[in-house]
């Protein structure tokens, strides 16, 4: 692979996961990997065993996520794929210093914000003629969602165990890169957005029901990891995707069932508007 062929691959959440399996599966193919994780120790850890750039922040911190932007562009003169693949779901509610709730913060408001603080630099990649993408880690979990703009932070309906604050998050996730498609339309830039699996890691762990799956089932809970990666490195890898720009993917099928709001156009229009309000300090710095 010449220099000129190989590719910049940004993955958030690459610390650990299917975001550290698509780290190394990607690198092996010959591309620069910019490993992104909140943990220090893991995340350098990925970034030295795959020859990547280790890349620290925290979701929780709008901030963090600004200097992140700052740290990527300054490194990369192209970045041909950001892999959105950072996320959590949390037992209790919580917010953030940015005075959000923790899972819509770090499941839709910071991707949003990096992926808008990013774009110059990727529609700058595409304009060279190479084939750019925008990946988001979605879930099945979106069927069970309700996005209430007025409820963002989930202040007027009850938590129960933070299910179904996850799963609204996740059919943002899935709103996000369906508007951002259509934003994007000519521009040489595609977006996805995907449901990885139930998978076999330590997510969600502070949530009593997984928690429960995994001493039910001896820790066999969920497919390994590696299977999990997999819709992943389809959609981040080299090879055409085959769908149209803006398509969720359940696993590896296109046009995954997902919840009805997730195909409200409109919707999708009025929450990357909210969206924009609630990062904009963080846009301008």
């Amino acid at each position: 692979m010449t220099d000129a062929e190989r590719r910049t691959i940004v993955i958030t959440g690459a610390s650990s996961g299917i975001g550290a399996v698509a780290a190394a599966r990607l690198a092996e193919a010959g591309d620069e990997i910019a490993v992104v994780g909140r943990n220090p120790e893991r995340t350098r850890e990925v970034a030295e065993r795959v020859g990547g750039t280790a890349f620290l922040a925290d979701f929780e911190r709008l901030d963090d996520v600004r200097r992140l932007a700052e740290a990527l562009l300054q490194r990369y003169e192209r970045i041909d794929v950001l892999a959105n693949n950072a996320g959590g779901l949390y037992s209790t509610r919580e917010l953030t210093v940015d005075g959000h709730e923790r899972t819509i913060q770090s499941n839709h408001l910071a991707p949003f914000l990096l992926t808008r603080l990013l774009l110059p630099r990727l529609q700058q990649t595409a304009a060279e003629g190479r084939d750019v993408r925008v990946v988001s880690t979605a879930s099945l979990a979106n069927r069970f969602g309700h996005l209430r703009l007025d409820d963002l932070d989930w202040e007027r309906r009850p938590w129960l165990g933070g299910w179904r604050a996850y799963g609204t998050a996740k059919l943002a996730t899935i709103l996000f890169i369906a508007e951002l498609a259509e934003r994007l339309t000519g521009t040489g830039i595609t977006a996805y957005s995907f449901h990885p699996g139930t998978i076999a890691t330590n997510f969600g762990s502070t949530s009593p029901l997984i928690r429960f799956g995994n001493a039910v089932t001896r820790g066999s809970y969920g497919i390994p990891v590696e299977v999990g990666a997999a819709p992943l490195l389809l959609l981040a890898g080299a090879a055409p995707v085959g769908a149209p720009s803006g398509t969720y993917f359940d696993r590896l099928h296109a046009n995954g069932r997902t919840a009805a709001q997730a195909r409200d156009a409109q919707l999708g229009r009025d929450l990357w508007s909210a969206t924009e309000l609630l990062t904009a300090d963080a846009v301008r710095g």
